[in-house]
């Protein structure tokens, strides 16, 4: 008899709110997934780049953000971020990828997307449009740790 092993690739969504708490929930859902699925060596990275791009999308933006975790058949975890503005930052654009130039030593932010920089495998990002009545209008922006 043979056994069928499942492969080893799920994915889950949340919505998060407008609110000033969403990147802690954030944190909070990707910890608690990822150690369900047994993944602790994405677990610090994965949780730091969901924080930082889920404040970017509640402090850029007036509506709500999505968060999508993706695990991939090769052993990578790919983390999508929606937000309702369209336009890409850096380093998401189109390649060869735009640097995030570095904050300067006194500043209160501007650190967030070097981060993607430095612990992300790879990232991307693409505009879905900015019409008023499209519910779909924003960005995704993703990353992919791991494998």
């Amino acid at each position: 008899m043979v056994t069928v092993s499942p492969c080893d690739t799920w994915a889950y969504a949340l919505r998060l709110p407008h609110d000033p708490r969403a990147a802690r929930v954030a944190r909070m859902t990707v910890r608690s997934v990822l150690d369900s699925h047994g993944r602790p060596e994405v677990l610090d990275a994965v949780e730091l780049l969901i924080s930082e791009m889920v404040t970017n999308a509640y402090r850029h933006t007036k509506g709500p953000a999505s968060l999508r975790l993706t695990a991939l058949a090769d052993g990578r975890l790919r983390v999508g971020v929606w937000d309702s503005h369209p336009r890409i930052p850096a380093p998401f654009g189109q390649p060869p990828h735009d640097h995030v130039p570095l904050a300067p030593l006194d500043a209160d932010g501007g650190r967030g997307l070097q981060l993607v920089q430095e612990y992300a495998d790879c990232w991307g990002g693409v505009s879905l449009g900015n019409g008023p009545f499209d519910r779909h209008a924003g960005k995704l922006l993703w990353f992919e740790v791991g494998g």
